[in-house]
């Protein structure tokens, strides 16, 4: 009888816990602490990975160590260069990759493919690329955690929780940051917060903290504790530093595409075009090393106030070009720490002119260096929480929470309005995909009328004949025209229809002005397609004048139903084509 009730205990316990495993949130949050451990332990290998690829290229025994460096970045430019064009059939991974598999691909990404770009990273940043590595090691917990999900047939949302899971375990071990690495998988690569996401996200934070601290030991930037001395008056100065820092983002996220359109034109082979790169920025790098690498000890010099104002303003631009020209031409790495190191360059110098003509009521440079790393870095990735999260995680410095707030949301205000994505969603922008809060925006809000309409215009004189209006639109095929008056800006517009209402037999003499439309519908550039499209529906015309916002007279183009749909069809066709190549 007694063996009978011990197994009917322990059925019973089974079943509980079975139970227990069967739980929704109990099996999501234990493959959480799966993927946190796992990817701690990816970036402590990362890191010495790092190191050893370092010494590797810097530590040569050769005499002539002093000029090799200039071609150092050439050489791992090159490497990456056979390794993304032999074996990774032109598939690239960075962030923007992340958000895009989170977004559009279901949360899969190729667990092959994030190994050689993660490998591809370490060549580069060791060999001196002028890049950070907050990518490389997103990538690396995010494909964890997606290969773990896929391995386990996992679907929909649980795949993409676990993918976010290894982007914020990722940071957190990489700077010591659980915080900023929750902030940032949900700012960045998710776009929004849920209860059933947060939890796994902040488990897996924890556990890839606590797995490279206790290997590794990850140590935060030693600075000083810096205050503010004057609130009031400070307060104007670090939102004018905002002001400045939005701007340079702007800059640094425009210079970064410049370079990669001119890499992509140029014409030479593409297992070349990193190592060009890489000999530039082994040039810049010969006179100024400090932009070598990810910067972290240059960094530490400008908080603790020991680079001269001149020298920061020159590697304030040397960075930007630098930076650009290792990602343009195809190196690998990220841009998140390039952000903080201009960042702390742009309100060192800041900080110095302000100190000089301020002299009492100002912090020291290096105070207006910790926001400047903040507010710039919010520029470019419209993650104000993260970038106040990092520096703060990074520094342990919780003196200046006022004016890195300030910093940050100004810059992000200026950032987002002269510049619309981030860096990280420009590229995806570029291919036809629009994303906000994690989901991809409907095709026709996506398009804009710039990318739509025709720039070259057939235009006439409103002064011209009905019968000068005939011939054009016999020779050009074309239905209505934009008028213009003596001086040349738009008066109105005249189609078909005006000449079979307003012109009767014999009255081919009648000047344009009698017979077309003054009272104009106009279409700007910056405009969504669906906008435009229900404004030609609601006054059922077939073609609206595009005009600029700050001159309505003045013509930049026009735009047609026909066009519309031409670029919409288009569009619908390289998504699929596009999706069809990548798996999904």
């Amino acid at each position: 009888m007694e063996h009978l009730h011990l197994n009917e205990l322990l059925q019973h316990q089974k079943q509980n816990l079975m139970q227990w495993f069967n739980n929704e949130s109990v099996f999501s949050n234990s493959l959480a602490v799966i993927v946190g451990v796992l990817t701690g332990i990816a970036i402590v290998l990362y890191d010495y990975a790092l190191k050893l690829s370092s010494q590797l290229f810097f530590e040569p025994t050769s005499d002539i160590q002093h000029y090799y460096v200039i071609f150092i970045p050439a050489i791992g430019g090159l490497l990456v260069g056979i390794i993304s064009h032999r074996f990774m059939k032109k598939k690239r991974y960075s962030i923007e990759n992340v958000i895009e598999s989170t977004t559009l691909h279901g949360g899969k990404m190729q667990p092959r493919t994030v190994f050689l770009e993660v490998l591809s990273s370490v060549i580069s940043l060791g060999s001196g690329a002028s890049a950070g590595k907050e990518a490389p090691v997103v990538l690396a917990g995010a494909g964890i955690g997606s290969t773990l999900a896929q391995m386990l047939k996992m679907r929909g949302s649980r795949l993409k929780i676990l993918l976010g899971c290894g982007a914020s375990g990722g940071i957190a071990a990489a700077f010591n940051a659980p915080l900023a690495g929750v902030v940032f998988s949900v700012e960045v690569i998710l776009g929004e917060l849920e209860s059933a996401t947060l939890v796994p996200i902040v488990i897996s934070a924890v556990f890839a903290t606590l797995v490279s601290n206790v290997i590794f030991g990850v140590r935060p930037i030693q600075i000083s504790d810096y205050q503010l001395i004057s609130p009031m008056h400070e307060s104007v100065l670090y939102l004018i530093l905002g002001l400045l820092a939005g701007l340079v983002s702007v800059i640094l996220m425009r210079s970064l595409y410049k370079s990669r359109d001119f890499f992509n034109a140029l014409n030479i082979h593409p297992i070349t075009k990193p190592a060009v790169g890489g000999l530039c920025v082994g040039c810049i790098g010969y006179f100024y090393p400090q932009i070598f690498g990810v910067g972290y000890e240059t960094i530490s010099q400008v908080l603790e106030n020991e680079i001269a104002f001149n020298i920061l303003l020159i590697l304030l631009l040397l960075k930007i070009v630098a930076f650009s020209l290792s990602l343009g031409s195809g190196g690998s790495g990220g841009s998140f720490v390039p952000a903080l190191f201009i960042g702390s360059m742009l309100g060192g110098a800041y900080g110095f002119i302000v100190n000089s003509i301020f002299p009492g009521i100002t912090s020291e440079p290096g105070a207006y260096a910790l926001a400047g790393m903040g507010a710039v870095f919010t520029g470019i990735s419209r993650a104000p929480l993260t970038a106040i999260l990092v520096l703060f995680e990074l520094t342990r410095n919780y003196g200046l929470v006022l004016p890195i707030m300030l910093a940050c949301v100004l810059s992000n205000l200026v950032s987002s309005a002269l510049h619309p994505e981030s860096i990280f969603t420009e590229s995806l922008r570029r291919r036809g995909f629009t994303i906000r809060k994690g989901k991809e925006v409907d095709i026709m809000e996506s398009l804009k009328v710039s990318d739509a309409m025709k720039r070259e215009v057939q235009t006439i004189s409103v002064n011209k004949k009905v019968e000068a209006l005939i011939a054009l639109m016999q020779s050009s095929r074309h239905a209505g025209f934009p008028v213009l008056d003596q001086e040349g800006n738009l008066w109105g517009i005249v189609t078909l229809k005006d000449i079979r209402d307003k012109v009767k037999q014999g009255e081919l003499d009648k000047t344009i002005g009698e017979i077309a439309t003054s009272n104009l519908v106009f279409a700007y550039p910056d405009e969504s397609l669906n906008t435009v499209l229900q404004r030609l529906a609601t006054k059922d015309i077939g073609r609206l004048p595009v005009v600029s916002r700050e001159d309505n007279r003045k013509i930049l183009g026009i735009i047609t139903r026909s066009d519309i749909v031409k670029l919409y069809d288009k569009t619908i066709v390289e998504r699929m084509q596009y999706r069809s190549e990548n798996g999904n």
